[in-house]
């Protein structure tokens, strides 16, 4: 086995390598990508499929049932997967994970039900959950070299970063060219409501892919490691009991804790910016300017004072004429405020995800300079303890410049996190449990417990209080995202520092 602390081997590649790096950074990126598709498509989702406005009970509620309902079956069977990833291998698992989460994507575009979305939202978590434990034991596997593998695992992960960006991009062309697509038609029956909506391109761009999956696949080799074991008889049979042997379960506690906090900081906090932005003085000045154009106005008083509208308000109460009047207008402004918001909320999307993606690539190059797994990972920890309050409580509540820059921050400082725990668990568990290990910390940890902070926040955030609804989700944002922090920090405590050599079978 090599020495880590030897010199580094050099990082030259042969083609094969290259493919498999180009397969692997794919698939991180596309993981990100459909996991932060969510939250620049929920608020026109909700309005179309639900018919709830933002900030009421309802449209909460239906916030934290998509966010958290996919992460409990993406936690349960990216447990599964992870476990299979051990018995069936590591390239097998990695290609039927990104087929599944790619055409689930796809599908969700045409969702006629709110139920619909909700079920294809599922499949998309476990094709993520499952694609993430797999390949980052498939790339540990196929570079032995302590060194080489660091720089692999870090480089490839910062993909993840690209992903943010890319979804970002893709939600920003769908809401300006969206009515120029040609309109999505129903494939499993029921109507489809504004088939040129931008959230439902979106969506379905998720198949992306799938596309360079099928064409490269039959060139990708297993890893050599696991395929010899397994050829020879050796491979001995993981089971998740073996998780938490004396020798192993601090190592299986204290991850699956910490990365259920990493998550809980992105979910609970980051994720919720686009709820947020609409209660920023600029964005609220963008939406008044464009609402007072005369063709919006006159638009909206040919509505109301049509003969089918007073028609509809006859034999009405003073309170239902008012109702009636709110939804008609919203019927109108709805779509122009909405684009106004969805399009602020990508662009500080693209600007965190850039954050994100130079806190990955600072991991990647601090992993093979601190020996300290604990040092490394409290380089992202304190300042995230410090500035995650700072950013939802003051940034963005007051000034969208300064979210800008704090999201840029915030992204840095738990993004990279993420690549720290792919470069971490494969070191601390055998070969034959790596995939169960590592999905335990991930799925359990990460999507199931971590995950559920975005339902902790939008419960606690909900309000009848509309005018005021991303005001106190900043709060709230604020609040969970320094506990998680918090009791991240604290954790760490108690992490162990992983072998010099992989831990034997």
């Amino acid at each position: 086995m090599s020495d880590p602390s030897a010199p580094p081997a050099s990082f030259k590649l042969t083609s094969t390598q290259w493919l498999i790096c180009v397969i692997a950074s794919i698939g991180f990126a596309f993981d990100i990508y459909e996991l932060l598709m969510l939250p620049l498509v929920v608020r026109p989702a909700l309005e179309q499929l639900v018919g709830a406005a933002p900030g009421t009970p309802i449209f909460q509620m239906w916030v934290g049932r998509l966010f958290y309902i996919p992460a409990i079956a993406g936690g349960i069977f990216g447990l599964v997967g992870g476990y299979l990833t051990d018995r069936l291998g590591r390239r097998r698992v990695l290609t039927w994970s990104i087929l599944i989460y790619a055409f689930a994507a796809f599908t969700a575009g045409f969702s006629t039900s709110i139920w619909m979305l909700l079920i294809c939202r599922c499949f998309v978590f476990v094709g993520v959950c499952v694609e993430f434990v797999a390949a980052v034991a498939w790339l540990a596997e196929l570079f032995p070299n302590p060194h080489q593998r660091e720089k692999v695992l870090g480089y490839t992960q910062a993909f993840s970063s690209v992903g943010g960006l890319l979804v970002a991009v893709a939600n920003g062309l769908a809401v300006s060219y969206g009515s120029s697509f040609p309109a999505i038609q129903s494939i499993f029956g029921g109507a489809i409501s504004d088939p040129h909506a931008a959230w439902r391109y979106t969506l379905m761009s998720g198949v992306i892919p799938a596309i360079p999956l099928i064409l490269i696949r039959p060139f990708l080799p297993e890893s050599p490691v696991w395929a010899q074991k397994k050829e020879s008889g050796t491979l001995k049979r993981p089971s998740i009991a073996q998780l938490f042997a004396p020798d192993l379960c601090r190592t299986t506690v204290v991850t699956t804790l910490m990365f259920a906090c990493s998550f809980g900081a992105a979910f609970g906090a980051i994720q919720q910016i686009p709820q947020i932005i609409p209660g920023l003085p600029e964005v609220k000045e963008q939406v008044k300017a464009a609402l007072s154009e005369k063709s919006v106005i006159d638009k909206v008083t040919k509505r109301l004072e049509s003969d089918e509208f007073k028609s509809l308000l006859e034999g009405k109460s003073e309170a239902e004429q008012k109702k009636l009047t709110a939804i008609e207008r919203g019927k109108i402004e709805g779509p122009i405020r909405g684009k106004i918001t969805q399009g602020v909320a990508a662009n500080v999307t693209k600007v965190q995800e850039i954050g994100g993606l130079f806190g990955r690539f600072a991991l990647a190059v601090l992993a093979v300079m601190i020996v300290g797994r604990r040092k490394l990972l409290r380089i992202f920890q304190i300042p995230g303890l410090i500035i995650m309050p700072i950013i939802f409580a003051y940034c963005a509540t007051t000034s969208l410049s300064l979210t800008y820059v704090g999201l840029f921050l915030a992204g840095f400082v738990t993004v990279a996190q993420f690549s720290f725990w792919g470069n971490y668990l494969p070191r601390v568990y055998p070969l034959h449990l790596r995939g169960t290990g590592e999905s335990f910390a991930a799925n359990i940890g990460g999507r199931l417990i971590g995950t559920s902070f975005a339902w902790v926040t939008a419960t606690l955030a909900a309000t009848d209080d509309l005018a005021n609804a991303p005001l106190k989700l900043a709060y709230t944002a604020a609040a969970v995202g320094f506990g998680v922090y918090l009791v991240g920090l604290i954790a760490s405590f108690w992490l162990p520092e992983p072998p010099k050599e992989d831990m034997a079978d």
